[in-house]
This record gives C-alpha cells, sequence and structure tokens, in this order.
C-alpha cells in the first residue's frame, strides 16, 4: 500500500528486464508553491515578450552604453514597457533619447513626461531646434524637421558616447525595415550598409563593434501592428489619446489628412474642418496624417487594424512618401 498520497499524484508501474518493481508515484516538480511541469506552452504574445526581453538583457549584458529612442508614441512606449518587465524589480538600467522636431504633437509629449516620471528615467531630449542653432545641421529653408533629426541623433548619440540605441521599428511596417536585422550595425558615421548585414541564425547575436561605432537595437522587428494594439490592449499601456477617435480640424494633402496648426496652415486650395479622427503612427506633425475613425476603445482599434491593408507608415506618413526609396535612404544617413 502507497503512503503519502497527494493530490496530483499519478501511479505508475515500473518494470525492466523482466522485472516489476511495483508501482510508485510521479508528482510534478515543485518550488514552494508553483509546480513546474514538464509541458507546457506560450502564446503568441507571450513569446513575442519573452524574445523582445531576451533581446533587452542580451543589449545591456554585452553593450557598454545603451539608450532607448523614445518619442512617447505606441510603439516606443510598448518597447518601454518590455524594457520596464526586463529588469524588474530594478529600475530601467539605461536612459531614454527624444529627437524633438519643435513639431510634436502636446498630447504625445505629456505621455512622454509621464511614463519618464512614473519610471524615474533619466531623459535625453536633442532638439532639431538647437542643433540648427549650434550649426550640428543646415537648414537650407527646403529639408523637412525630420529629416534634420538625422544629423540631431547622430550628435546625440556621439555626446553620450553610446554604443546602442533601441528603436521601435517593426518588419511589417515598411520594406526598408524589413530586411534590416534585430542588431544593426552602425559605422563609425551612423550609417547603415543593408548589403552587409550579421546574420542572426538561432537567435544569437553579434554585437562586436569598433571605436566609434554602435548598434540599433530592434526589440519589436517581429512584431506587427496588430501585435502592439493587441498588447497594449492585455497590459492596459497608457499611450496618448490621439490615437483614439476624436474630432480634429483637418485638411486633405496628398490623400492624407493632416492637422490645421501654426506650424502646419492651410495652402491655396485646401479646406480645413472638422472630422472625426485618429492616428495610426504620431511623429512630426506636419508631415504625420490621420484617417477617418469612429474606434474609441481598443477592442474597436484592433478590429480596424485586423482588416486594414496598408501599414500606418505606408498610410498616413509623408516623410515615406519622396520617392520608392525614401525610407531606405534616410536610414543608411543614419535614420532610426
Amino acid at each position: 500500500m502507497i503512503q503519502d498520497s497527494r493530490p496530483g499524484d499519478q501511479m505508475i508501474r515500473v518494470e525492466g528486464d523482466g522485472r516489476d518493481f511495483g508501482v510508485v508515484k510521479r508528482r510534478p516538480l515543485s518550488f514552494g508553491r508553483v509546480s513546474v511541469h514538464s509541458e507546457y506552452t506560450l502564446s503568441h504574445l507571450d513569446h513575442l515578450e519573452a524574445e523582445a526581453i531576451h533581446i533587452f538583457r542580451e543589449v545591456v549584458s554585452e553593450l557598454e552604453r545603451p539608450v532607448l529612442m523614445f518619442s512617447g508614441g505606441k510603439d516606443s512606449i510598448t518597447m518601454l514597457r518590455l524594457a520596464e518587465k526586463a529588469f524588474y524589480p530594478a529600475r530601467v538600467p539605461f536612459p531614454v533619447l527624444q529627437v524633438d522636431t519643435g513639431y510634436d504633437f502636446p498630447e504625445v509629449l505629456a505621455t512622454r513626461d509621464r511614463w519618464v516620471e512614473r519610471l524615474g528615467l533619466n531623459m535625453i531630449v536633442a532638439s532639431v531646434e538647437q542643433a540648427i542653432a549650434d550649426g550640428v545641421v543646415i537648414d537650407d529653408g527646403k529639408t523637412t524637421r525630420n529629416r534634420h533629426q538625422i544629423g540631431t541623433l547622430l550628435n546625440a548619440l556621439e555626446v553620450g558616447g553610446f554604443t546602442a540605441a533601441f528603436g521601435g521599428g517593426r518588419r511589417d511596417e515598411e520594406k526598408a525595415r524589413a530586411k534590416e536585422r534585430i542588431y544593426s550595425h552602425r559605422d563609425e558615421f551612423g550609417q547603415w550598409d543593408p548589403k552587409n548585414q550579421r546574420p542572426e541564425l538561432w537567435s544569437l547575436y553579434n554585437g562586436r563593434i569598433h571605436e566609434g561605432e554602435h548598434m540599433r537595437v530592434f526589440p519589436l522587428s517581429n512584431w506587427t501592428e496588430l501585435d502592439i494594439w493587441s498588447y497594449i490592449g492585455r497590459e492596459q499601456i497608457d499611450i496618448p489619446e490621439i490615437y483614439f477617435s476624436h474630432v480634429r480640424r483637418v485638411f486633405e494633402r496628398d490623400g492624407m489628412l493632416m492637422t490645421e496648426s501654426e506650424h502646419n496652415p492651410c495652402q491655396p486650395g485646401e479646406v480645413a474642418q472638422d472630422r472625426r479622427v485618429r492616428f495610426r503612427t504620431v511623429g512630426d506633425l506636419t508631415l504625420t496624417g490621420c484617417v477617418e475613425s469612429n474606434a474609441v476603445t481598443i477592442d474597436q482599434i484592433i478590429a480596424e487594424v485586423a482588416v486594414a491593408r496598408v501599414t500606418e507608415r505606408g498610410a498616413t506618413r509623408g516623410d515615406d512618401r519622396f520617392s520608392e526609396a525614401a525610407m531606405e535612404d534616410r536610414k543608411k544617413e543614419g535614420y532610426f
């Protein structure tokens, strides 16, 4: 008779070499109150979360001075949430960096500040306006502030001595980002060579760099827009309210609905009117469009995104419309 039986015990008969060793108990391994079973599965979101957390920890253990590029948009907020989880209960062990064009949405900046305050982060703001004043970048009156972010960012990374910069780019956004590795090497000029990328077999990442070089690291590479929204809903993440449907004064330009403001006035032939819209992505106010929408909850946004056939950058970012290879050209120069 078997003594000390407990709920969950399994009775099995052990046999071998023609002999019968009798019936024994098989009990799940237990550590304190948590039982460890031999089989378990991760959901799709759990798998993506675990991969991103692994990437954060790898970079911090391998590269000396990382920084997280934080705009206050949905992707960078998701990335910061993952960094928070990766190092909890300790603080996030690196600063955050925003490249400020001077044309950012006020709602986005307010959300950025809430996150920085809640987590007690060291935030570095690299101002395009200040970079122009200091002669770091040259304003010819024709180039957009978005493109001026390149020189401003590279200068901030050099001044800070950063050897790695986390970015919120995803492969589903745009074809140049689709071809980029998770660990994306930048040379001493901050430039990217898409024809000279390092293999990443079996999730092994090569972070070796020479003096003056750095890595751009993309923990969200394998996520989609739908994954981002599903994760935001699951984690109840604080995001800017302009991602939800609201009434805004907009006008149509190049097939996009643009916000009317002092930085972005109507041109001849353009008429502003109040429309119910939301933003799928946020950036430079003068180049970022919105879409008509009645989605006021995350579930409604997920339903919209699930049937969308154009990525958020393709639908609402004017800076990606200058040419077929606009994003790749900027990335080669040092863009996010």
